[in-house]
């Protein structure tokens, strides 16, 4: 194809389409070396000049599905991420997920005492010694980065916090971790600031080895708006009841009569694509 053709990102932007961005993501989702060779013939057949990135990812995605229902579904965990919205608190919930993963025992929507004012903090984490502070900050669109003035504005909370001791699991603590998560992405200078200040910066490609999409990877932590045998409705009511990844589910299979999903089949079906995903043993 003509790979002189400038598509159009989320933010509006244009940019030269990458034909191995589309392709090393096939591939992390787990889709074949087959699969993948025949959706970027597809995909790049299609392709116009300023088509938008969500364009071309619905057609990847629908010629994806065909081959394999549980690779797609593992191809459109950004976007499932999104879907946890329109307000922050499912996001929350899920980052507290991830400290969970992690050892940690977490509350959510805490109310901080600094040594100046009271803060809202988005997640408490601790286990041992360790007292983590966790500001989740979470956008509806793709195009919507995390910018340093974020970064300042963390900083400044965590310092006032920092010089207080709170009370959790039994013991007194001292502020030990800070982190500044998001679903998107940072700004450069986000990030620059955050190192500088010892801020543990999350999104989701950075860092490189231990950014949103690996650690979601390795804890088997895929949200549960991701399953494409879930309504949309049927989604929101399970984020509802604090179901907000596959791995909940999982773990209270009788949620999915409560919201009103009949028959057993059906049931079965979406904990059959749920385990799939996850890894867990059917």
């Amino acid at each position: 194809m003509n790979h002189l053709i400038y598509i159009t990102k989320s933010d509006g932007t244009k940019q030269l389409f990458e034909e191995d961005k589309l392709v090393n993501s096939l591939k992390h989702a787990g889709a074949s070396d087959e699969s993948v060779d025949e959706i970027i013939n597809q995909v790049e057949a299609s392709m116009k000049e300023g088509m938008t990135t969500n364009e071309i990812y619905g057609h990847a995605f629908s010629l994806l599905r065909k081959h394999s229902v549980h690779t797609a579904t593992r191809y459109s965990v950004r976007r499932a991420l999104t879907e946890l919205g329109p307000d922050g608190f499912p996001f929350e919930k899920f980052v507290a997920r991830i400290f969970n993963a992690r050892g940690y025992e977490t509350l959510t929507d805490q109310h901080i005492m600094g040594i100046c004012i009271e803060h809202e903090m988005d997640v408490v984490a601790w286990k041992d010694d360790a007292l983590a502070m966790v500001e989740a900050k979470f956008h509806n669109e793709f195009g919507l980065k995390s910018d340093v003035k974020v970064a300042l504005y963390v900083k400044a909370r965590f310092d006032d916090i920092a010089q207080n001791t709170f009370d959790y699991g039994g013991l007194k603590r001292k502020l030990t971790e800070r982190y500044l998560f998001t679903n998107t992405k940072f700004t450069d200078q986000a990030v620059k600031y955050g190192v500088c200040n010892h801020i543990e910066l999350i999104g989701w490609n950075y860092p490189v080895n231990k950014n949103l999409h690996t650690i979601i990877e390795q804890y088997k932590l895929h949200p549960i708006t991701c399953l494409i045998g879930l309504s949309y409705q049927q989604k929101k009511d399970l984020v509802g009841r604090n179901i907000v990844t596959c791995a909940d589910m999982i773990k209270c299979p009788d949620i999915l009569k409560e919201i009103g999903i009949r028959p057993e089949e059906k049931i079965e079906k979406i904990l059959h694509e749920a385990r799939m995903i996850t890894g867990v043993a059917i």
